[in-house]
């Protein structure tokens, strides 16, 4: 078997099972909090603690996966390691703040985040960003990044890292489906035996709308899968050397996905019958179908897995994706919609 056809077949084999597990495990008791640091002290002796959340360690997950994709792709294709690393710097420096402010733009609640409008937001400045970088190196006499190539890796490294994302909305209970029971008779028993009930009044499907222990469209399953497919799509249309087509089809898919499931889902995004989210993830496939109108479609050099994996597999990259992770977990795994009250006491029996 061929490197390429192993990869595939290693990504199908890993998402599945970690789809089986997570799917079952991760709405469940015990899946919400990953742990909670004392912070204050009260006059009981009791302490405020601070929750980091499975959220958070599954988002950060989910942004090394797809800076790791985007590493190996471009790697694979000749970009420069300089080139993945400023370019990587520049999107994340943007799209990481904007999950945030754009969410409480839309929203108006400040302890939330955006994953859809942060990409679209990304997807609009990339080509232009592409391009500026492109004058600075074709200035320095380096050569410039192949914009096709690009948009497609960060296209397909989007979709693995939106749909691996999903596991955090599994466990905190946001982004929730619809109760079964209110929805559609064709919905209710095609989800009969396959759905989402979260079990603690933590969840946000409980908090916002009382929907703890009722049985949800499994949404966020729903969304995991099509965006890692469209993900495993558009990796082998990228490993044959159809750039253009790989670009296409992952942002098609997410993102006339995310304007359909919207219609699943219970949770508020605005107030509006069509949502500012949906509004976003349609000119995002319109934005894609007019750049497809000047972009190039062929490899400005075949793509070769084994140099990008080469690329990625230094103590330099390793590190800095480690410490990626760290940044992105402190982001958004700190909890200020919850808290916890810690009780400390010596284990007499261990003495």
């Amino acid at each position: 078997m061929a490197v390429n056809e192993l990869v595939l077949f290693g990504l199908v084999t890993f998402y599945a099972a970690l789809f089986w597990w997570a799917f079952r495990v991760l709405p469940g008791e015990g899946w919400q909090f990953l742990a909670a640091v004392p912070l204050t002290k009260r006059p009981d002796g009791q302490w405020v603690g601070l929750n980091l959340t499975y959220y958070g360690a599954f988002t950060a997950s989910a942004v090394v996966i797809a800076v790791a994709w985007s590493v190996v792709l471009m790697s694979s294709v000749g970009v420069s390691l300089t080139g993945i690393l400023a370019l990587a710097a520049i999107l994340l420096g943007a799209c990481v703040p904007s999950a945030k402010g754009l969410a409480r733009l839309i929203e108006g609640k400040a302890n939330t985040f955006t994953v859809g409008g942060a990409s679209m937001f990304g997807l609009l400045l990339l080509p232009w960003v592409v391009a500026v970088m492109n004058v600075g190196l074709g200035a320095s006499g380096v050569d410039s990044l192949p914009m096709t190539a690009v948009l497609a890796v960060v296209s397909i490294a989007y979709a693995f890292g939106e749909g691996t994302g999903r596991l955090a909305c599994l466990s905190f209970g946001c982004c929730y489906g619809a109760p079964l029971e209110q929805s559609h008779r064709w919905l209710s028993t095609l989800f009969a035996r396959h759905h989402a009930v979260f079990s603690e009044s933590t969840r946000k499907a409980a908090y916002e709308r009382h929907l703890d222990a009722i049985p949800l469209i499994p949404v966020q399953a729903m969304t995991a899968g099509v965006c890692v497919a469209a993900g495993i799509v558009g990796l082998w249309l990228f490993l044959q050397g159809h750039f253009l087509a790989a670009f296409l089809v992952t942002v098609l898919v997410t993102q006339v996905w995310r304007v359909v499931s919207e219609y699943l889902r219970a949770d508020y995004r605005g107030g509006q019958a069509f949502s500012r989210y949906q509004l976003l993830s349609l000119a995002g496939v319109v934005y894609a179908g007019l750049l497809t109108l000047w972009l190039p479609d062929g490899p400005s050099a075949p793509p070769d897995l084994l140099r990008g994996v080469h690329t990625l597999w230094q103590p330099g990259v390793l590190i800095g994706l480690q410490m990626l992770w760290v940044v992105m977990f402190l982001f958004t795994g700190r909890s200020r919609v919850t808290q916890s009250t810690v009780s400390m006491q010596v284990a007499q029996d261990q003495i």
